[in-house]
Protein backbone atom coordinates (compact mmCIF):
# COMPACT_ATOMS: atom_id res chain seq x y z
CA UNK A 1 0.00 0.00 0.00
CA UNK A 2 1.10 3.59 -0.52
CA UNK A 3 2.57 5.09 2.63
CA UNK A 4 2.42 8.56 1.11
CA UNK A 5 0.39 10.02 -1.71
CA UNK A 6 1.06 13.60 -2.77
CA UNK A 7 -2.09 15.55 -3.49
CA UNK A 8 -2.34 17.57 -6.69
CA UNK A 9 -2.15 20.80 -4.66
CA UNK A 10 0.98 19.78 -2.74
CA UNK A 11 2.79 18.11 -5.61
CA UNK A 12 5.68 19.93 -7.24
CA UNK A 13 5.12 21.49 -10.65
CA UNK A 14 7.80 19.08 -11.87
CA UNK A 15 5.56 16.05 -11.39
CA UNK A 16 3.96 14.63 -14.55
CA UNK A 17 0.26 14.16 -13.73
CA UNK A 18 -0.92 12.56 -16.98
CA UNK A 19 -2.00 8.98 -16.05
CA UNK A 20 -1.37 7.94 -19.65
CA UNK A 21 2.28 8.99 -19.43
CA UNK A 22 4.92 6.26 -19.03
CA UNK A 23 6.09 5.62 -15.47
CA UNK A 24 9.52 5.14 -13.92
CA UNK A 25 10.03 3.72 -10.43
CA UNK A 26 12.83 5.15 -8.29
CA UNK A 27 13.83 3.27 -5.15
CA UNK A 28 15.30 5.38 -2.34
CA UNK A 29 15.78 8.64 -4.21
CA UNK A 30 18.17 10.15 -1.65
CA UNK A 31 21.02 12.61 -2.22
CA UNK A 32 21.66 13.15 -5.94
CA UNK A 33 18.76 10.79 -6.63
CA UNK A 34 16.72 13.97 -6.16
CA UNK A 35 17.80 15.01 -9.66
CA UNK A 36 16.13 12.01 -11.29
CA UNK A 37 12.45 13.14 -11.11
CA UNK A 38 13.26 16.31 -13.04
CA UNK A 39 15.28 14.33 -15.61
CA UNK A 40 12.43 11.89 -16.24
CA UNK A 41 9.80 14.65 -16.20
CA UNK A 42 11.70 16.45 -18.97
CA UNK A 43 11.06 13.37 -21.12
CA UNK A 44 7.37 13.25 -20.21
CA UNK A 45 7.73 10.37 -17.73
CA UNK A 46 5.85 10.11 -14.41
CA UNK A 47 7.87 8.93 -11.43
CA UNK A 48 6.76 6.99 -8.36
CA UNK A 49 8.96 6.42 -5.35
CA UNK A 50 9.56 3.23 -3.38
CA UNK A 51 10.88 3.55 0.16
CA UNK A 52 12.87 0.57 1.44
CA UNK A 53 12.88 1.53 5.13
CA UNK A 54 9.99 2.15 7.56
CA UNK A 55 11.16 5.74 8.07
CA UNK A 56 13.24 7.97 5.84
CA UNK A 57 16.96 7.81 6.62
CA UNK A 58 18.27 10.87 8.45
CA UNK A 59 21.99 10.73 7.59
CA UNK A 60 21.58 11.58 3.90
CA UNK A 61 19.52 14.14 2.00
CA UNK A 62 15.94 12.88 1.88
CA UNK A 63 13.92 12.36 -1.33
CA UNK A 64 11.70 15.27 -2.37
CA UNK A 65 8.52 13.23 -2.28
CA UNK A 66 6.36 16.04 -3.68
CA UNK A 67 8.10 15.47 -7.03
CA UNK A 68 6.67 11.93 -7.21
CA UNK A 69 3.15 10.78 -8.01
CA UNK A 70 3.20 8.38 -5.06
CA UNK A 71 5.47 6.89 -2.42
CA UNK A 72 5.14 3.13 -1.78
CA UNK A 73 6.51 1.50 1.34
CA UNK A 74 8.39 -1.75 0.76
CA UNK A 75 10.41 -2.11 3.93
CA UNK A 76 9.81 -5.80 4.72
CA UNK A 77 9.63 -9.06 2.74
CA UNK A 78 5.88 -9.36 3.34
CA UNK A 79 5.33 -6.02 1.58
CA UNK A 80 7.03 -7.12 -1.65
CA UNK A 81 4.02 -8.83 -3.25
CA UNK A 82 1.68 -5.93 -2.52
CA UNK A 83 4.23 -3.47 -3.90
CA UNK A 84 4.66 -5.51 -7.09
CA UNK A 85 0.88 -5.78 -7.51
CA UNK A 86 0.51 -2.02 -7.20
CA UNK A 87 3.44 -1.19 -9.48
CA UNK A 88 2.57 -3.64 -12.24
CA UNK A 89 -0.70 -1.78 -12.78
CA UNK A 90 1.38 1.29 -13.71
CA UNK A 91 3.16 -0.66 -16.48
CA UNK A 92 6.52 0.87 -15.57
CA UNK A 93 9.24 1.29 -18.17
CA UNK A 94 12.06 1.42 -15.59
CA UNK A 95 12.98 0.60 -12.02
CA UNK A 96 16.23 2.05 -10.69
CA UNK A 97 17.98 2.94 -7.45
CA UNK A 98 18.06 6.60 -6.53
CA UNK A 99 20.99 5.95 -4.23
CA UNK A 100 23.04 3.16 -2.68
CA UNK A 101 20.51 1.71 -0.20
CA UNK A 102 17.98 1.10 -2.97
CA UNK A 103 20.18 -1.06 -5.22
CA UNK A 104 19.06 -4.51 -4.05
CA UNK A 105 15.35 -3.70 -3.98
CA UNK A 106 15.50 -1.95 -7.37
CA UNK A 107 17.19 -5.02 -8.87
CA UNK A 108 14.54 -7.29 -7.40
CA UNK A 109 11.57 -5.14 -8.41
CA UNK A 110 12.93 -4.60 -11.90
CA UNK A 111 13.32 -8.33 -12.36
CA UNK A 112 9.85 -9.08 -10.98
CA UNK A 113 8.21 -6.40 -13.13
CA UNK A 114 9.97 -7.52 -16.29
CA UNK A 115 11.71 -4.25 -17.14
CA UNK A 116 15.36 -3.61 -17.99
CA UNK A 117 17.27 -4.66 -14.87
CA UNK A 118 20.70 -5.65 -13.65
CA UNK A 119 19.03 -8.64 -11.98
CA UNK A 120 18.73 -9.75 -8.37
CA UNK A 121 21.14 -12.69 -8.63
CA UNK A 122 24.24 -10.46 -8.67
CA UNK A 123 22.97 -7.64 -6.43
CA UNK A 124 25.31 -8.51 -3.56
CA UNK A 125 28.31 -7.81 -5.75
CA UNK A 126 27.03 -4.28 -6.26
CA UNK A 127 26.45 -3.53 -2.55
CA UNK A 128 28.72 -5.73 -0.40
CA UNK A 129 32.30 -4.54 -0.91
CA UNK A 130 33.76 -7.92 0.03
CA UNK A 131 31.62 -9.77 -2.52
CA UNK A 132 32.37 -7.02 -5.04
CA UNK A 133 36.15 -7.41 -4.85
CA UNK A 134 35.99 -11.23 -4.67
CA UNK A 135 33.92 -11.21 -7.87
CA UNK A 136 36.63 -9.19 -9.59
CA UNK A 137 39.36 -11.44 -8.24
CA UNK A 138 37.55 -14.51 -9.58
CA UNK A 139 37.45 -12.83 -13.00
CA UNK A 140 41.20 -12.19 -12.89
CA UNK A 141 41.04 -8.40 -12.37
CA UNK A 142 43.66 -6.58 -10.33
CA UNK A 143 42.30 -5.55 -6.92
CA UNK A 144 43.17 -5.48 -3.23
CA UNK A 145 43.73 -8.53 -1.08
CA UNK A 146 41.06 -8.65 1.61
CA UNK A 147 39.22 -10.41 4.40
CA UNK A 148 36.10 -9.76 6.43
CA UNK A 149 36.02 -10.27 10.17
CA UNK A 150 33.38 -10.49 12.86
CA UNK A 151 35.75 -9.34 15.61
CA UNK A 152 38.53 -6.80 15.91
CA UNK A 153 40.89 -9.58 16.95
CA UNK A 154 40.25 -11.48 13.70
CA UNK A 155 40.81 -8.29 11.72
CA UNK A 156 44.18 -7.80 13.43
CA UNK A 157 45.25 -11.40 12.74
CA UNK A 158 44.57 -11.01 9.03
CA UNK A 159 46.27 -7.60 8.88
CA UNK A 160 49.42 -8.98 10.48
CA UNK A 161 49.72 -11.49 7.64
CA UNK A 162 48.35 -9.31 4.83
CA UNK A 163 50.14 -9.42 1.47
CA UNK A 164 52.43 -6.41 1.41
CA UNK A 165 52.11 -5.84 5.17
CA UNK A 166 51.04 -2.55 6.66
CA UNK A 167 49.36 -0.19 6.02
CA UNK A 168 45.95 -1.80 5.54
CA UNK A 169 42.50 -0.27 5.08
CA UNK A 170 39.61 -0.91 7.47
CA UNK A 171 36.02 -0.03 6.50
CA UNK A 172 32.38 -1.17 6.65
CA UNK A 173 31.05 -3.64 4.09
CA UNK A 174 28.26 -1.51 2.62
CA UNK A 175 28.52 2.13 3.64
CA UNK A 176 29.48 5.21 1.61
CA UNK A 177 30.97 8.75 1.80
CA UNK A 178 34.21 7.40 3.37
CA UNK A 179 32.21 6.48 6.49
CA UNK A 180 34.58 4.80 9.01
CA UNK A 181 37.28 4.25 6.34
CA UNK A 182 40.68 4.24 8.07
CA UNK A 183 44.21 3.57 6.83
CA UNK A 184 46.00 1.69 9.61
CA UNK A 185 49.76 1.48 10.11
CA UNK A 186 49.80 -1.21 12.81
CA UNK A 187 47.81 -3.76 14.83
CA UNK A 188 46.61 -1.30 17.46
CA UNK A 189 45.19 1.01 14.82
CA UNK A 190 43.47 -1.92 13.11
CA UNK A 191 41.90 -3.00 16.40
CA UNK A 192 40.62 0.51 17.14
CA UNK A 193 39.27 1.03 13.61
CA UNK A 194 37.58 -2.39 13.52
CA UNK A 195 35.98 -1.85 16.93
CA UNK A 196 34.68 1.53 15.75
CA UNK A 197 33.04 -0.11 12.71
CA UNK A 198 31.62 -3.06 14.65
CA UNK A 199 30.24 -0.75 17.31
CA UNK A 200 28.29 1.38 14.88
CA UNK A 201 25.66 1.52 12.19
CA UNK A 202 26.53 2.65 8.68
CA UNK A 203 25.15 5.87 7.20
CA UNK A 204 22.12 3.97 5.92
CA UNK A 205 21.20 2.78 9.41
CA UNK A 206 22.32 -0.84 9.01
CA UNK A 207 24.21 -2.48 11.89
CA UNK A 208 27.80 -3.39 11.06
CA UNK A 209 28.16 -7.02 12.15
CA UNK A 210 31.38 -7.53 10.16
CA UNK A 211 34.28 -5.37 9.13
CA UNK A 212 36.30 -5.35 5.90
CA UNK A 213 40.12 -5.30 5.96
CA UNK A 214 42.00 -4.76 2.70
CA UNK A 215 45.58 -4.38 1.57
CA UNK A 216 46.56 -0.78 0.92
CA UNK A 217 46.62 0.22 -2.75
CA UNK A 218 49.37 2.78 -3.44
CA UNK A 219 48.77 5.27 -6.22
CA UNK A 220 46.47 8.04 -7.40
CA UNK A 221 42.71 7.65 -7.03
CA UNK A 222 40.16 8.53 -9.70
CA UNK A 223 36.38 8.75 -10.19
CA UNK A 224 34.76 7.18 -13.25
CA UNK A 225 31.06 7.86 -13.85
CA UNK A 226 29.08 5.90 -16.44
CA UNK A 227 25.58 5.30 -17.77
CA UNK A 228 24.64 2.00 -19.45
CA UNK A 229 21.87 0.55 -21.59
CA UNK A 230 21.75 -3.11 -22.61
CA UNK A 231 25.38 -3.59 -21.60
CA UNK A 232 26.63 -0.65 -23.69
CA UNK A 233 28.33 2.10 -21.70
CA UNK A 234 28.97 5.82 -21.91
CA UNK A 235 31.70 7.36 -19.76
CA UNK A 236 30.31 10.61 -18.31
CA UNK A 237 33.58 11.84 -16.82
CA UNK A 238 36.88 10.91 -15.18
CA UNK A 239 37.99 12.98 -12.19
CA UNK A 240 41.24 12.80 -10.22
CA UNK A 241 41.06 12.96 -6.44
CA UNK A 242 43.43 15.36 -4.75
CA UNK A 243 43.68 14.63 -1.02
CA UNK A 244 45.08 16.39 2.02
CA UNK A 245 46.24 15.24 5.43
CA UNK A 246 44.50 16.77 8.45
CA UNK A 247 46.38 17.71 11.65
CA UNK A 248 44.99 14.50 13.19
CA UNK A 249 46.56 12.42 10.40
CA UNK A 250 43.39 11.62 8.43
CA UNK A 251 43.71 11.56 4.63
CA UNK A 252 40.61 13.33 3.33
CA UNK A 253 39.23 14.26 -0.08
CA UNK A 254 39.94 17.87 -0.94
CA UNK A 255 39.30 18.30 -4.70
CA UNK A 256 37.90 16.26 -7.58
CA UNK A 257 39.59 17.52 -10.74
CA UNK A 258 38.02 16.85 -14.15
CA UNK A 259 40.56 15.33 -16.54
CA UNK A 260 40.75 15.86 -20.26
CA UNK A 261 39.73 12.57 -21.93
CA UNK A 262 43.03 12.50 -23.85
CA UNK A 263 45.10 12.70 -20.65
CA UNK A 264 46.84 9.67 -19.24
CA UNK A 265 45.70 7.40 -17.66
CA UNK A 266 42.05 8.09 -18.65
CA UNK A 267 41.80 5.51 -21.42
CA UNK A 268 43.40 2.79 -19.28
CA UNK A 269 41.01 3.50 -16.40
CA UNK A 270 37.94 3.57 -18.65
CA UNK A 271 38.83 0.20 -20.18
CA UNK A 272 39.33 -1.29 -16.72
CA UNK A 273 35.98 0.08 -15.46
CA UNK A 274 34.15 -1.32 -18.48
CA UNK A 275 35.46 -4.75 -17.48
CA UNK A 276 34.30 -4.12 -13.90
CA UNK A 277 30.81 -3.21 -15.14
CA UNK A 278 30.62 -6.42 -17.15
CA UNK A 279 31.93 -8.56 -14.28
CA UNK A 280 29.46 -7.12 -11.75
CA UNK A 281 26.50 -7.26 -14.14
CA UNK A 282 25.89 -3.51 -14.40
CA UNK A 283 24.13 -3.47 -17.77
CA UNK A 284 21.63 -0.70 -17.11
CA UNK A 285 21.65 2.68 -15.42
CA UNK A 286 24.26 4.85 -13.74
CA UNK A 287 27.44 3.79 -11.95
CA UNK A 288 30.02 5.63 -9.87
CA UNK A 289 33.41 3.92 -9.61
CA UNK A 290 36.52 4.78 -7.61
CA UNK A 291 39.77 3.38 -8.98
CA UNK A 292 43.40 3.62 -7.85
CA UNK A 293 46.08 3.42 -10.51
CA UNK A 294 48.80 1.39 -8.79
CA UNK A 295 52.26 0.44 -10.12
CA UNK A 296 50.56 -2.77 -11.29
CA UNK A 297 47.72 -0.99 -13.06
CA UNK A 298 44.18 0.11 -12.14
CA UNK A 299 42.46 -1.49 -9.15
CA UNK A 300 38.88 -0.92 -8.05
CA UNK A 301 38.28 0.64 -4.65
CA UNK A 302 34.52 0.28 -4.99
CA UNK A 303 31.64 0.95 -7.36
CA UNK A 304 28.02 1.96 -6.77
CA UNK A 305 25.19 1.26 -9.21
CA UNK A 306 23.86 4.78 -8.76
CA UNK A 307 24.60 8.45 -9.48
CA UNK A 308 27.78 10.16 -8.32
CA UNK A 309 27.13 11.81 -4.96
CA UNK A 310 28.92 14.95 -6.22
CA UNK A 311 26.84 15.15 -9.39
CA UNK A 312 24.98 18.41 -10.09
CA UNK A 313 23.14 18.74 -13.43
CA UNK A 314 23.72 22.45 -14.04
CA UNK A 315 27.39 22.21 -13.13
CA UNK A 316 28.02 19.11 -15.22
CA UNK A 317 26.14 20.62 -18.16
CA UNK A 318 28.57 23.56 -18.07
CA UNK A 319 31.79 21.56 -17.85
CA UNK A 320 30.75 18.37 -19.69
CA UNK A 321 27.83 19.40 -21.88
CA UNK A 322 25.56 16.74 -20.37
CA UNK A 323 24.93 15.20 -16.95
CA UNK A 324 24.56 11.72 -15.51
CA UNK A 325 20.94 12.19 -14.34
CA UNK A 326 19.66 13.25 -17.76
CA UNK A 327 21.62 10.49 -19.46
CA UNK A 328 20.16 7.94 -17.06
CA UNK A 329 16.60 9.05 -17.83
CA UNK A 330 17.36 8.92 -21.56
CA UNK A 331 18.89 5.43 -21.31
CA UNK A 332 15.77 4.00 -19.65
CA UNK A 333 13.14 6.04 -21.51
CA UNK A 334 14.57 6.17 -25.03
CA UNK A 335 17.21 3.43 -25.13
CA UNK A 336 17.57 3.47 -28.92
CA UNK A 337 18.32 7.17 -28.81
CA UNK A 338 20.86 6.65 -26.02
CA UNK A 339 22.55 3.76 -27.83
CA UNK A 340 22.76 5.74 -31.06
CA UNK A 341 24.18 8.90 -29.49
CA UNK A 342 26.26 7.68 -26.57
CA UNK A 343 26.96 3.93 -26.49
CA UNK A 344 30.65 3.07 -26.55
CA UNK A 345 31.66 6.73 -26.38
CA UNK A 346 33.32 8.96 -23.83
CA UNK A 347 32.86 12.49 -22.57
CA UNK A 348 34.21 15.79 -23.86
CA UNK A 349 35.61 18.26 -21.34
CA UNK A 350 33.94 21.53 -22.29
CA UNK A 351 36.00 23.42 -19.74
CA UNK A 352 38.10 22.62 -16.64
CA UNK A 353 36.22 21.91 -13.43
CA UNK A 354 36.77 21.08 -9.76
CA UNK A 355 34.53 19.92 -6.91
CA UNK A 356 36.01 21.11 -3.61
CA UNK A 357 35.02 19.57 -0.27
CA UNK A 358 36.29 21.94 2.40
CA UNK A 359 38.10 21.01 5.59
CA UNK A 360 37.66 22.36 9.10
CA UNK A 361 39.37 21.71 12.44
CA UNK A 362 36.62 23.52 14.37
CA UNK A 363 34.19 21.86 16.75
CA UNK A 364 31.00 23.40 18.07
CA UNK A 365 27.33 24.17 17.59
CA UNK A 366 26.37 26.38 14.66
CA UNK A 367 24.73 29.62 15.82
CA UNK A 368 24.17 30.95 12.31
CA UNK A 369 25.38 30.85 8.72
CA UNK A 370 26.98 34.09 7.55
CA UNK A 371 25.19 34.60 4.25
CA UNK A 372 27.46 37.50 3.32
CA UNK A 373 30.45 35.18 3.31
CA UNK A 374 28.53 32.57 1.32
CA UNK A 375 27.70 35.31 -1.19
CA UNK A 376 31.36 36.36 -1.39
CA UNK A 377 32.39 32.79 -2.21
CA UNK A 378 29.52 32.45 -4.69
CA UNK A 379 30.66 35.64 -6.46
CA UNK A 380 34.13 34.27 -7.24
CA UNK A 381 34.48 33.95 -11.04
CA UNK A 382 34.77 30.15 -11.20
CA UNK A 383 32.21 29.26 -8.51
CA UNK A 384 29.06 27.69 -9.92
CA UNK A 385 27.45 26.60 -6.65
CA UNK A 386 28.15 26.62 -2.91
CA UNK A 387 26.48 23.83 -0.92
CA UNK A 388 26.19 24.78 2.75
CA UNK A 389 25.82 21.49 4.62
CA UNK A 390 25.06 22.73 8.15
CA UNK A 391 22.32 24.95 9.56
CA UNK A 392 21.74 26.66 12.88
CA UNK A 393 21.70 24.18 15.76
CA UNK A 394 23.75 21.54 13.96
CA UNK A 395 27.08 20.35 15.37
CA UNK A 396 30.21 21.09 13.37
CA UNK A 397 32.92 18.47 13.87
CA UNK A 398 36.54 18.40 12.70
CA UNK A 399 36.67 16.97 9.20
CA UNK A 400 37.67 13.30 9.09
CA UNK A 401 35.65 12.18 6.02
CA UNK A 402 33.21 13.49 3.41
CA UNK A 403 30.35 13.42 5.90
CA UNK A 404 32.13 15.97 8.12
CA UNK A 405 33.18 18.32 5.33
CA UNK A 406 31.12 21.49 6.00
CA UNK A 407 30.99 22.93 2.46
CA UNK A 408 30.94 21.57 -1.08
CA UNK A 409 31.90 24.07 -3.77
CA UNK A 410 31.54 23.48 -7.51
CA UNK A 411 34.04 25.41 -9.65
CA UNK A 412 34.38 25.65 -13.43
CA UNK A 413 35.99 28.15 -15.82
CA UNK A 414 37.77 28.14 -19.18
CA UNK A 415 41.04 29.07 -17.47
CA UNK A 416 42.30 26.60 -14.82
CA UNK A 417 44.33 29.46 -13.32
CA UNK A 418 41.09 31.19 -12.36
CA UNK A 419 39.89 28.03 -10.62
CA UNK A 420 43.16 27.78 -8.67
CA UNK A 421 43.07 31.45 -7.63
CA UNK A 422 39.47 31.07 -6.44
CA UNK A 423 40.37 27.89 -4.56
CA UNK A 424 43.01 29.86 -2.63
CA UNK A 425 40.51 32.64 -1.92
CA UNK A 426 38.05 30.06 -0.58
CA UNK A 427 40.62 28.92 1.99
CA UNK A 428 40.62 32.46 3.45
CA UNK A 429 36.82 32.64 3.56
CA UNK A 430 35.54 29.17 4.41
CA UNK A 431 35.89 29.40 8.20
CA UNK A 432 33.82 32.60 8.22
CA UNK A 433 30.75 30.82 6.81
CA UNK A 434 29.71 29.29 10.14
CA UNK A 435 29.44 31.26 13.37
CA UNK A 436 29.63 28.91 16.36
CA UNK A 437 28.25 29.43 19.83
CA UNK A 438 30.98 30.24 22.37
CA UNK A 439 31.97 27.08 24.18
CA UNK A 440 31.41 26.85 27.95
CA UNK A 441 32.76 24.31 30.42
CA UNK A 442 29.41 22.49 30.38
CA UNK A 443 29.26 22.05 26.60
CA UNK A 444 29.31 18.47 25.37
CA UNK A 445 29.49 18.27 21.60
Amino acid sequence: MAAFSASRSSRSALAVDDPAAPTAVIVDGYSTGNFLPRAFAALGVRVVHVQSTPELMSAILAPKLDEYTDNHLCAAPDQLEATCTTLVQLKPIAVLAGQEPGVRLADLLGERLGVASNGAASSDGRRDKFVMIESLRSAGLHCAAQAKAATAADAVVWAQHAPGGFPVVVKPLSSASTDHVVICDGPEEVAAAAEAVLGSTDIFGDTNTEVLVQSYLPGTEYIVDTVSADGCHYTCGVWQYRKRTTPSGNRIYDRDILLDPDEKPVREIVEYVETVLKTLGIRYGPAHAEVIVTPNGPALVEIGARLNGNMHPGFHDRCLGVNQADLTALAYTRPDDFLDRYAGKSYTRVQPAVVHNTFTARHGVVEKVDQRTVDRISALPSVHLVTVKLSAGRVMKPTVDLLTSPLRIFQTAPDPGVIEADYRAIQDLKEQVYQLYPKTSDDRW
